[in-house]
């Protein structure tokens, strides 16, 4: 969390989802508006089914209708999925 606070300035604050710092993947830059905060989506997924009772299908389920499904605006977080395949050179 510490690391990316350096992106919030008095013109605009990042937003990021309580209890959810040790998911944070970094900060998003995109042209002509502000930064926001990027989440990574497996840590996400993780850290439900860890807090509660969640199987992984009921965990994405969750993070669909409640996380990602939440629009609050233009600072609302994304979340990356990082392609962890080894490249396949034939």
């Amino acid at each position: 969390m510490e690391e990316i606070a350096g992106y919030s300035t008095e013109e605009y604050e990042l937003m990021v989802m309580d209890g959810y710092d040790d998911c944070i993947a970094g900060v998003v830059a995109r042209f002509g508006q502000d930064p926001i905060v990027c989440y990574d989506l497996d840590k996400v997924i993780a850290k439900l089914m860890a807090g509660s009772d969640m199987n992984h299908d009921e965990a994405v389920e969750f993070f669909e209708f409640n996380m990602i499904g939440a629009w609050v605006g233009d600072k609302t977080p994304c979340f990356i999925t990082y392609d962890n395949k080894e490249d396949e050179t034939p």
